[in-house]
């Protein structure tokens, strides 16, 4: 096996589907953002959740806001609903997993905020009973999604935003995830740039 090879077979698909896609997903990624700052602006806050990898970019997005992305500025509003393991252990013992972040929005969501919903199948249960617990609080949603949309495709409202890595791009998990953490670099970009200006 060539692992130069492969490794770079990697790169040069990673790049070349962001680059098929650029232009199909930037629209979706600046109304987003616009959502999100005006969010931030009316003194909402922003929710993240995902598993697994997903739960790790909803974590990343949260620190990028709360503490700083690449310019120093006042902390804005995020939190990760996938970090606090008592809250999490304690709702998927008594309940189910399948609950664990919607009791988190039912309880702290209030109509200002947002909830930005990462799955990468956009199948997640958990994940979908999320954004159902997001519009009864009267919340709005930014999905992030690969392949078809999935599940959650049909739960989204127009008032909602869904930013899909298409099928005709990819179907692989792992690419799928790639073009999720440069959306969300692109939206924590673009929320500075609203809110502050651009340098």
């Amino acid at each position: 096996m060539d692992l130069i090879k492969r490794i770079s077979g990697h790169f040069s698909e990673s790049a070349h589907i962001k680059l098929q896609i650029m232009d199909q997903l930037a629209a979706s990624i600046a109304q987003a953002a616009e959502r999100m700052a005006q969010c931030l602006m009316n003194d909402g806050k922003i929710m993240s959740c995902g598993n697994g990898g997903s739960a790790a970019d909803a974590q990343h997005f949260a620190a990028e806001l709360l503490n700083r992305f690449e310019r120093e500025r006042p902390p804005l509003a995020a939190i990760a609903l996938t970090t606090d393991t008592s809250t999490l252990t304690s709702i998927a013992n008594d309940y189910d997993f399948s609950q664990v972040f919607a009791k988190q929005v039912r309880g702290l969501g209030q109509p200002n905020d947002l909830l930005l919903a990462i799955s990468t199948s956009g199948n997640s249960p958990s994940v979908l009973e999320a954004v159902n617990a997001a519009h009864d609080r009267g919340i709005g949603v930014v999905a992030l999604t690969g392949r078809s949309g999935g599940k959650m495709a049909a739960l989204l409202t127009d008032e909602d935003v869904h930013i899909c890595v298409p099928d005709g791009s990819t179907t692989n998990t792992a690419r799928i995830q790639e073009v999720h953490l440069l959306a969300l670099h692109c939206l924590c970009d673009a929320i500075d740039c609203l809110l502050l200006g651009v340098e």
